[in-house]
């Protein structure tokens, strides 16, 4: 059975802890690999691999670390196909989607690309008598970033790509879910030129996890991941004295007017809805359509094009979508389907108990649709991460904005109209992170930055753009004064102005 090695000083290392972690095959249910699970002196070995590497990278001027980012870029695509198979191999998601999640995370890397003029600071000539003063932005050392198993290439690459330019070194831990590609990308790095030790990666559990955020030697740490734990996380690494950006769960609405172009609008729900089998945090799957008469129109066009939809093995190119992750957490999508059965939901379309033919131990679950949530059922205020779209009813355009701007989760939201003036006042007021107009999945290109508000985000900076440059690097001013020779002013006893 195939190992999954950690990645430490520039080679893959064998676990020694003599703990390890089952890889499935979410097509067929069976094992198809197992991942090494750090243990503390695997997780000392990295730090001190990073640590000794950081020094000499840091010092490499920028333009030398793009040119390594630059040939990442090109190795990147030239391993697409290759990255996007093992990606999809371990996750389930379709081949298509598997390209999307490596070109959204290669977008990054060409934005990290240009961290020669991310970096120049400012510069003020006589903001006193002889007096100049500067900014420059400077490596924090040794950063770390944790990732969740939906995007095993987008989200490291969110991570270490502008940490790496900016001059630190990175240990990932990416999830034992799906572990091969943050490994195989790791190696594309050193094949870039990236000296052994910038960049590392260490498999593990909750365990590694505690060590990372808490080992002294650790300046930051960046987190994808439920809600519950990014709160843990923040919490515990702001105590140990780090900079920490953490990234939580979500419950994005769509908000559907009565003028949208009804046709669009479902075929933009149904990717954002079921796409990845609905393992997004940026998923779709609340829709809000407004008025009973747009409800119904509606609901009747989801039905007719759900209908449609093919689910199947992740190497089909006609399946729409693949299996979930594993069996554990399929269990938990069904387990919340249930729960809105029982609370009171209309299920139209149930789509439990599908058994691929060929493939009957896969992980497999064929669009749901509920109709009539309530703000207070569990279904509408948890994250279910799975096929399952729900509709919520609005009589009114306020309501509809009041949804998602109460939610306890705030990280995407969407509304289909054909009015400008009610598609900008709803941008304008609805309280959460990331908004889209006529655009079901509204992450930001890559030299914006990804966030979302209240229990989808904690901390002040978000991933990647310039917030990401910002996390990873801290700002050093200097005041410098060169007297004249033989000049000596005079004593001062009070503050220093620019007078």
């Amino acid at each position: 059975m195939r190992s999954i090695e950690h990645f430490i000083g520039g080679q893959r290392v064998a676990g020694r802890s003599g703990r390890h972690g089952d890889v499935f095959d979410p097509n067929s249910g069976q094992v198809q690999a197992r991942v090494a699970l750090a243990n503390a002196d695997e997780l000392e070995a990295a730090v001190q691999n990073a640590a000794a590497a950081q020094v000499g990278w840091a010092r490499t001027n920028p333009q030398r670390r793009a040119r390594v980012m630059f040939e990442f870029k090109h190795l990147l695509e030239k391993h697409m196909d290759e990255l996007a198979a093992l990606l999809s191999s371990e996750h389930g998601k379709v081949l298509a989607d598997a390209r999307g999640d490596i070109q959204r995370g290669l977008e990054v890397i060409e934005f990290a690309c240009g961290i020669p003029h991310l970096l120049k600071g400012e510069y003020t000539q006589g903001a006193g008598p002889g007096i100049d003063v500067y900014s420059a932005r400077q490596p924090l050392g040794v950063v770390a970033g944790i990732t969740p198993f939906n995007f095993p290439a987008m989200i490291p690459m969110w991570m270490f790509g502008p940490a790496i330019a900016s001059g630190n070194a990175f240990i990932l831990k990416p999830s034992e879910r799906d572990p091969s590609v943050p490994v195989r990308l790791a190696e594309l790095m050193i094949e870039a030129g990236l000296p052994a030790g910038v960049l590392n990666v260490l498999h593990g559990d909750k365990d590694t996890v505690d060590g990372l955020i808490t080992h002294p030697a650790i300046k930051a740490i960046s987190f994808v991941g439920s809600s519950d734990i990014a709160q843990s996380v923040y919490a515990l690494g702001s105590f140990h004295g780090k900079r920490v950006q953490a990234m939580g769960g979500a419950k994005n609405h769509g908000i559907v007017l009565p003028d949208a172009d009804l046709d669009q609008t479902v075929a933009d729900l149904l990717g954002a809805a079921y796409g990845s089998a609905g393992e997004r945090c940026m998923a779709l799957p609340v829709v809000v359509p407004v008025g009973e008469e747009t409800a119904e129109a509606l609901r009747a066009k989801l039905v007719e094009k759900i209908a449609e939809l093919r689910v199947g093995v992740s190497t089909d190119p006609q399946a729409h979508y693949g299996p979930l992750i594993n069996a554990a957490h399929k269990a938990k999508v069904e387990a919340y389907i249930q729960t809105g059965v029982d609370e009171g939901a209309e299920l139209v379309i149930d789509g439990r108990g599908f058994s691929l033919p060929g493939h009957e131990g896969g992980h497999f679950l064929k669009p749901c649709l509920f109709d009539h949530v309530t703000a207070s059922m569990t279904t509408y205020k948890e994250e279910i991460f799975g096929p399952v779209l729900q509709i919520v009813r609005a009589r009114s355009f306020e309501e509809a904005i009041a949804l998602p701007s109460r939610h306890q989760y705030g990280n995407g939201v969407a509304i289909f109209t054909r009015n400008g003036d009610a598609a900008r006042e709803f941008a304008e007021q609805v309280e959460v992170g990331m908004v889209g107009i006529n655009v079901p999945i509204p992450v930001p290109v890559a030299y914006h930055s990804f966030g979302g508000w209240k229990r989808s985000g904690f901390g002040d900076l978000n991933q990647y753009g310039l917030d990401g440059v910002r996390f990873f690097t801290r700002t050093k001013t200097v005041t410098q004064r060169w007297p004249k020779g033989g000049v000596v002013s005079d004593q001062s006893f009070v503050i220093p102005t620019m007078r």
